[in-house]
C-alpha cells in the first residue's frame, strides 16, 4: 500500500515592533522572508479559493481554458496565478501545441498552516 505524502505550507505571522513581519516555510523547514504582507492578505481571497478549487477538480489544461471556467478576464486570473505561484500553491506545468507554449496549472500544496506569534 503507498502513503500519500501531505503537501503543507506553513506562514507564520510575528508582531514586531508594531508591525507584523511574515515568514513562509517551504516543505521540509526552509524558509522565505515575505516582505508584503498585502500579497499574504491577498492569498486568503473566496476569487484565490474559487480558483484553487476550479484547478484541483477540473483540472484545465491551460490558463485560457482556466479563464474560461472561471468567466474571468485572462489578465486578472494570470496575475492571481503569479501569486499562488509564488507562494507555491500552483505550479505551472509547460506544454507546447501548435508551436505554441500553454502553461497547465496544477494545485501544488495540500494543506495550509498558518500561524499568528504576537
Amino acid at each position: 500500500m503507498v502513503k500519500k505524502t501531505i503537501k503543507t505550507r506553513t506562514i507564520t505571522l510575528s508582531e514586531k515592533e508594531g508591525t507584523f513581519s511574515t515568514i513562509f516555510h517551504r516543505f521540509k523547514g526552509n524558509k522565505k522572508q515575505v516582505s508584503e504582507i498585502a500579497n499574504l492578505r491577498s492569498l486568503l481571497s473566496n476569487e484565490k479559493a474559487r480558483l484553487i478549487h476550479i484547478i484541483k477538480t477540473k483540472q484545465p489544461a491551460s490558463i485560457y481554458e482556466l479563464t474560461k471556467l472561471l468567466g474571468r478576464d485572462f489578465k486578472a486570473v494570470r496575475q492571481d496565478i503569479r501569486l499562488l505561484e509564488k507562494f507555491g500553491f500552483i505550479e505551472l506545468i509547460s506544454s507546447h501545441k501548435h508551436g505554441r507554449e500553454l502553461l497547465r496549472p496544477v494545485v501544488d500544496v495540500d494543506k495550509l498552516v498558518i500561524n499568528i506569534n504576537l
